[in-house]
């Protein structure tokens, strides 16, 4: 069989084309293999730049609520209150009135039966009608006394005497009548009156009952109280003094009639801090002609207050202090932080109220790292919430921009 003289010639080209083909196979692998290592450097090296920026929570600050007004527990007291306590001793003839009563001043409430009375007034009258006869007496010699000098018949020290013995018995007459016009008082009050007009809130006596006199000596017979108009004794802590006069309105409530409020205004301070309650008592005046509150029940009061500046309301955890004083750390729209100097307003405990510094439009940073500066890049942890209207929270009740 005669051989191809181009075989061999044949061969060697398939063999270069094969190697040829392995050597570009290597280089791409090569490559291949350098570009992956190259991604993979580059994005851990982003990563680890991402991980060095700090992941915080924005919100947006609210509208503080303004506080108008300030609700306190109080106590209903009547206007004018009297108990009535007997000035003489006795018993006790009738009463004309009962709880309830409405009373005129002047009113008959009750009579007494004096029987010791009587007789010491019937025994003042018969001293005085004893010492007028003397003194008549007295004077009818005295005059005669007198006459009888001119005649030589008695001597002038004779006289004298006469006319100084009238005035001992007209003093005399003078004191017992003084003593007639006591007893004959002390007898009106066993006739028992209104002093104001009112309502008798209490009767603690009845006919027949032994009568002591004083308010030492004997209990109240009777309680009149002018309830047409009532004080109103409430206690205003000592934060709230300052923005608390006279003149000040206000609304009262009691449990027995929910939903209806009584006008009302304050009266006086006691101005003075009670050290035990830290609070200062205030009086209040009450319109109470329709007769609806009861004095000595339990209210609720509440206090106008004067229109505080508006702020923007933040967490407390918010807010940075340090040498450059109040502050707190914003966003811009670039993702980098902005420190701003703020003002406090109110201080609310687990919120506070910022006067000056901030925008409602400002991304605040809920709990800023330590170590933060102004221009640091940051990330957002989720889309901020909108600003709630009208000052208030959001409908599930977090302001966490990352929570909303």
């Amino acid at each position: 069989m005669p051989v191809d003289p181009s075989t061999p010639t044949l061969s060697r080209t398939r063999l270069r084309l094969a190697a040829l083909m392995l050597l570009l196979l290597a280089a791409t692998l090569v490559v291949i293999g350098i570009l992956s290592r190259a991604n993979a450097e580059a994005e851990l090296k982003a990563a680890t730049e991402a991980q060095a920026i700090p992941t915080v929570a924005v919100l947006l600050p609210i509208k503080s609520k303004q506080v108008s007004e300030i609700e306190l527990p109080g106590r209903l007291e009547a206007h004018a209150r009297a108990p009535i306590h007997a000035r003489v001793a006795g018993y006790l003839k009738s009463w004309k009135v009962d709880i309830g009563s409405e009373v005129k001043a002047g009113q008959l409430l009750a009579e007494i039966e004096t029987p010791e009375l009587d007789q010491q007034l019937l025994q003042a009258r018969a001293d005085l009608a004893s010492a007028q006869a003397n003194a008549t007496m007295a004077e009818k010699s005295a005059r005669r006394w007198q006459a009888m000098v001119g005649s030589d018949a008695v001597s002038q020290q004779e006289a004298d005497e006469k006319s100084n013995d009238l005035m001992v018995k007209q003093s005399v007459v003078k004191a017992l009548q003084a003593n007639v016009e006591r007893m004959e008082v002390l007898k009106g009050f066993a006739r028992i009156q209104a002093p104001f007009a009112g309502t008798v809130t209490a009767r603690s006596t009845d006919v027949g009952a032994l009568i002591n006199p004083g308010s030492s000596g004997g209990a109240e017979l009777f309680v009149i109280a002018d309830t047409r108009r009532l004080r109103l004794y409430v206690s205003v802590p000592q934060n709230q003094t300052a923005k608390i006069g006279p003149g000040t309105e206000a609304q009262v409530t009691v449990p027995e009639r929910p939903g209806k409020r009584y006008p009302a205004k304050v009266e006086a301070s006691a101005q003075a801090v009670q050290a035990a309650s830290g609070t200062v008592l205030m009086q209040l005046s009450v319109d109470n002609s329709a007769g609806e509150l009861l004095p000595g029940s339990y209210a609720r009061v509440s206090l106008a207050l004067p229109q505080a500046a508006e702020g923007l309301n933040i967490p407390v955890s918010a807010l940075l202090f340090d040498k450059s004083g109040l502050r707190v750390a914003t966003v811009d729209a670039e993702n980098r932080v902005r420190l701003k100097t703020v003002t406090l307003l109110r201080d609310l405990g687990k919120s506070i109220d910022i006067g000056t510094g901030l925008t409602a439009s400002d991304r605040v940073i809920e709990s800023p790292p330590d170590g933060i500066n102004d221009g640091d890049p940051v990330q957002i942890a989720a889309p901020e919430s909108k600003s709630p209207a009208e000052g208030k929270p959001a409908t599930d009740g977090k302001r966490d921009a990352g929570k909303g």
